[in-house]
């Protein structure tokens, strides 16, 4: 039994920890280690957690299970106490990981896992469909460190544009245009663009992608939907933890989300017990991005905005900017819902996605 050590014990370490020990079953986590235990707990997930110090095992390896901006650090500090094998969790190796762990899950479920850029394609229908994937951008976004070259198919689409008299650039679209929800941009967050997209663009193929996150597609990808009936592409599912509810009570007001619960029993009985198995289950598909269908957009829309709608009728605004952004965090877990519970009816494909700094 490889016995190793994960830098870090919230949900990127979680996480890592489940990748690493299905894929490799003669490795376990002896620890998590941290720099701080103020906002640590002693157990995470029956691994105790532990201070990096002289007392950890030199022979183990350590994986950086944390963002990138603090891999130096933590790899000073491990270093400094004789960690001598120490392997950074990069974007690529994460999803790696990630992509190695969904195809096993879903095998397993004799489903079928599908990257859009495996899909079949002879070129010939690459012009016969119209699309576009909107970028959400605000006035509040911090500028890119990393270089980033925007797909042929991307334009940029400010977000909360209601909200102020400032614009990013001269081209770029606003979400306050048409029919739009732009002035609840500081609790619905992308979803104010998500909302234009459904009741202003008319595209054949129409996506929501972020400024820090966008899918990872080859240059072909039009075609590669058109060609293979595609509905949707989502972001490949990552794995949290103890549950998508338990995740989501955990990090946010778990009022909300027993909100939500309750809704689900009263306005969609006969799906109450499909969501609730759902939900305690750990894949996920974050960030609120996709590419669909015109008409596959519109019926997940005129689906998923009553509802949150609901919950924030339910929920008001909260103190706390970040808790106050919960529209969003809970239109995750819907859209993964959603399309999960109609994977029948769907033809869903997946996609990496970057994360810039």
């Amino acid at each position: 039994m490889k016995k190793i050590y994960i830098a870090g014990a919230h949900s990127r370490a979680r996480t890592l920890r489940i990748y690493l020990e299905y894929l490799y079953p003669d490795m376990r986590v002896e620890a998590f280690v941290v720099d701080d235990m103020a906002d640590n707990k002693e157990v995470v997930d029956g691994v105790p957690v532990k201070l990096i110090d002289s007392r950890l095992n030199p022979e183990y390896t350590v994986y950086l299970g944390v963002r990138g901006v603090n891999h130096a650090r933590l790899t000073d500090e491990l270093q400094s106490v004789g960690m001598r094998e120490i392997i950074p969790v990069t974007a690529d190796l994460d999803s790696q990981l990630r992509n190695r762990y969904i195809a096993s899950c879903f095998s397993k479920e004799g489903r079928s896992f599908r990257l859009v850029d495996n899909l079949p394609f002879d070129g010939q229908t690459e012009n016969e469909v119209s699309a576009k994937i909107y970028v959400a951008h605000s006035v509040y976004d911090k500028p890119l460190q990393d270089k980033y070259i925007p797909l042929k198919d991307e334009t940029n689409l400010q977000v909360g544009a209601a909200l102020t008299k400032s614009r990013i650039s001269e081209e770029a679209l606003t979400d306050d245009q048409g029919e739009n929800i732009s002035a609840r941009n500081r609790q619905y967050c992308e979803l104010t663009g998500l909302y234009w997209i459904w009741k202003n663009a008319d595209e054949d193929y129409k996506g929501l992608v972020q400024y820090r996150r966008h899918f990872l597609l080859p240059d072909d990808w039009r075609g590669r939907m058109a060609q293979n009936h595609v509905d949707i592409i989502l972001p490949v599912p990552l794995y949290v933890a103890p549950s998508i509810a338990g995740n989501y009570r955990e990090r946010h007001i778990a009022s909300d989300w027993e909100y939500l619960m309750q809704y689900f029993q009263e306005m969609f009985p006969e799906e109450y017990a499909g969501a609730q198995r759902i939900f305690q289950g750990n894949l996920y598909c974050p960030c609120n991005m996709l590419i669909a269908k015109r008409e596959v957009l519109d019926k997940l829309c005129e689906w998923l905005f009553p509802i949150v709608d609901a919950v924030v009728g339910h929920g008001g605004e909260k103190a706390d900017p970040y808790q106050n952004r919960y529209p969003g965090f809970i239109s995750e877990r819907l859209i993964t819902y959603f399309f999960e519970s109609h994977r029948y009816a769907f033809n869903v494909v997946y996609a990496n996605k970057n994360f810039l700094s």
